[in-house]
């Protein structure tokens, strides 16, 4: 399906007689909930979102406080030509001020505090020169290559099929897979995608230039006020309502969503004129927190909601795609992550004077020489609107959480956020700057376990991935990151967004089309730029 054009599948006229119950509470849903209510004129009432956990909000999160710690697995870099994103939020007040939406105070943040990170790559605790990105002729002809390759050409494809094996020593490759958590078994295909979708960022890749943030962490500054909104206008948000099965009504020239399964054994039967949103498959599932003292513990599929859900439906038709391609690989699939909150500014002072980064404007940090492979981002602060003054944090990360610290005689996995503290320290030689915020108690971190991160970077085929609507489909769609939005990228924000855009209208006659993606690839000045940055 081209963006900007519309497969009309089952339009609804009835719109103030339907109920549409959205399977999931991130972004993907939260989206679909504001265009049903203000394009397509479902009454708010009539929306009900249906989460599995006590809060909502999906991948984008963000919690805790000072005296417990703060926490955020994640977070959504975003770019200027996020179209669906930005559109949606330039009609959501702010957390902060009701007068100025969500994009008019990511803009505005943005023009005080922008990307421009000087301490981008290091090694042995010092700076590299990320000037050129190291790549050879034939490893530049392989990456161009690759970018104007099809998609069909490449299913199933690993990025290390393609590349040979000193491209992942370049400053190229560092600079990506730490950006976007590739690995080097990732699909070839999404990594296809991310260099046409995002070509006229490549110049600026060494120094993250182009990258836009929001003001708080992304649960805060999105879901929060996208909650405000939806329950100002009557949409139910349903915590602990698992769905653990859907029926369907299958004949050859149409599929119709009968009947939804819930944990605690209630159903809910679909009218004539209802829908269902299903967000199939998750990043955040199965997560555990981890302690200053203690581990987090790596979960699977007997502890994840969406994915069991997501198999069981597939299991009823092929054009549900196929999950097992997704979340069946764990260990090619997890990552560890960590907050640190500190209460004092000795981390962020020698940071800012190492680096030459206000906190806010640097971004990712990250080790080469780390055998896990860890990144680190200092965030503006405060990153919590309830953040103390003489409180920090930042974030951090690894990709090779199986592997035994360079200075920790533990794999990543098995570490306690005391000792992701020590490795860091030890990589950036100020173990004794550190030590006495460490032994005053100062410091404290949490470890977290993430399953499926990767998942959505897994080597595919077409149809792995559902269509948003499916064809024949009459009152349900796919959502999110592992519904199909043919030309955009997973793993961000504006992905989901899309795909909310095209259920709500391709499912309702609000007169209005998906936004189209940014083609920048056909933008000679852009490909000039690039192919000028890859010869460096």
């Amino acid at each position: 399906m081209k963006e900007g054009v519309i497969v009309k599948s089952g339009i609804n006229k009835n719109y103030q007689e339907s109920n549409v119950y959205l399977i999931g509470s991130g972004i993907a849903s939260l989206a679909s909930a504001v265009y049903l209510e203000k394009d397509a004129g479902v009454p708010g009432r009539n929306i009900q979102i249906l989460e599995k956990a006590k809060l909502f909000g999906g991948a984008l999160d963000g919690a805790g406080d000072a005296e417990h710690g703060f926490v955020v697995r994640g977070g959504r870099m975003h770019e200027l030509h996020y179209t669906c994103y930005w559109d949606l939020l330039s009609n959501i007040p702010s957390y902060d001020d009701s007068n100025i939406s969500v994009r008019d105070e990511s803009f505005d943040f943005n023009s005080r505090f922008v990307s421009n990170a000087q301490a981008r790559l290091l090694r042995d605790g010092k700076k590299l020169d990320v000037s050129s990105f190291g790549l050879d002729l034939k490893q530049q002809a392989e990456l161009l290559k690759l970018t104007f390759a099809s998609e069909r050409s490449l299913d199933n494809k690993r990025i290390d099929e393609w590349f040979d094996q000193d491209f992942f020593k370049t400053n190229f490759w560092y600079l990506w897979t730490s950006m976007f958590a590739f690995q080097k078994w990732s699909s070839l295909a999404e990594m296809r995608r991310y260099m046409k979708r995002f070509i006229h960022l490549i110049e600026g890749l060494p120094r993250l230039g182009g990258v836009l943030r929001t003001k708080y962490n992304q649960y805060h500054s999105v879901v929060v006020p996208l909650q405000r909104y939806l329950e100002a206008r009557g949409v139910q948000f349903r915590a602990a309502s698992e769905v653990v099965d859907i029926e369907f009504d299958l004949a050859a020239d149409k599929k119709t969503a009968t009947v939804l399964h819930l944990k605690n054994k209630s159903e809910i039967v679909l009218g004539e004129h209802d829908y269902v949103f299903i967000t199939n498959g998750s990043l955040t599932e199965s997560t555990d927190n981890g302690a200053w003292d203690k581990p987090a513990r790596l979960k699977g599929l007997a502890d994840s909601g969406s994915w069991q859900l997501w198999k069981k439906i597939a299991a009823k038709d092929s054009s549900f795609g196929n999950p097992g391609r997704f979340c069946d690989n764990i260990d090619l699939q997890k990552w560890f992550s960590f907050t640190a909150t500190l209460n004092d500014d000795t981390f962020h002072d020698y940071m800012e004077n190492f680096s030459g980064n206000v906190d806010g404007t640097g971004g990712l940090v990250t080790l080469t020489d780390s055998n896990w492979l860890m990144s680190f981002v200092i965030a503006r602060q405060p990153h919590f609107p309830n953040q103390p003054k003489d409180c920090k944090i930042f974030w951090g990360y690894g990709l090779y959480p199986d592997r035994k610290g360079n200075y920790v005689n533990k794999t990543m996995a098995e570490c306690t956020g005391r000792e992701m503290l020590e490795e860091l320290w030890y990589h950036m030689k100020i173990q004794d700057l550190m030590k006495p915020s460490m032994e005053a108690g100062r410091v404290n971190c949490i470890p977290v376990a993430m399953p499926y991160v990767d998942s959505l970077f897994m080597p595919r085929e077409g149809g792995d991935r559902p269509d948003v609507l499916p064809k024949g489909a009459i009152n349900f769609a796919f959502l999110g990151q592992f519904a199909e939005a043919p030309t955009d990228c997973v793993f961000t924000v504006e992905y989901s967004v899309r795909t909310a855009q095209m259920a709500v209208y391709g499912l309702f006659e609000t007169g209005k089309e998906v936004m189209p993606v940014y083609d920048s690839i056909h933008k000679p000045e852009v490909l000039v730029r690039a192919v000028q940055a890859i010869n460096r």
